[in-house]
């Protein structure tokens, strides 16, 4: 019986849809629902392009009820994955799929990140700090934004002339190449 992932994400769905496509011919692992709390992410259409289904919910629906958690439950779905998903994730559902839920983060962590730390945010801090190099984490998920028990970083150079789209575009391929890879070497570990 294959493994069953959620995926949780708020907008674009990139890597939502890197994901999709290295689960697709697997026989162990498949992505069984997509949720998001945006109406209007273009993660809803990529879902759809891979016959995914999808979840859409409200604040209220993820942070004062259990519905979430019981379509996750009633779904059998094994292991949470966030990709591009920016409310905190509830207690309740850590504690529904402890050590089951991972993230990924565009800079290397303990660095910029944070409550308000994602997207261009992050790339235009580590701009402005001057670093030399940037890149992603992965990392398990806890009650708070992203101080979760590092699985894996990777890093780039930043070069003089790098103006945000290519630093944004350098961490992207390491979200790309890396995420998927992960979540199926963490996913093959657990058991059913």
């Amino acid at each position: 019986m294959k493994k069953r992932i959620a995926i949780f994400a708020s907008g674009s769905g990139s890597n939502a849809q890197k994901l999709m496509e290295h689960f697709k011919r697997s026989n162990e692992i498949e992505i069984s629902l997509v949720l998001t709390n945006n109406a209007d992410a273009y993660v809803l259409q990529r879902a759809d392009n891979f016959e995914i289904p999808t979840h859409i919910f409200d604040k209220n629906e993820f942070y004062k009820t259990e519905e979430v958690i019981d379509l996750l439950k009633n779904l059998e779905i094994d292991f949470v994955v966030l990709a591009g998903f920016l409310w905190l994730i509830p207690k309740n559902l850590i504690h529904a799929y402890p050590g089951r839920i991972v993230n990924i983060h565009p800079a290397i962590l303990p660095k910029f990140g944070g409550k308000g730390m994602y997207g261009d945010h992050v790339h235009n801090a580590v701009m402005a700090a001057g670093e030399t190099e940037g890149g992603i984490t992965i990392h398990y998920v806890n009650e708070n934004y992203d101080e979760g028990e590092y699985i894996y970083q990777a890093r780039y150079r930043i070069d003089k002339n790098d103006n945000l789209e290519m630093v944004k575009f350098k961490g992207q391929q390491l979200e790309h190449q890396h995420y998927p890879r992960i979540v199926e070497t963490i996913v093959k570990k657990i058991s059913k």
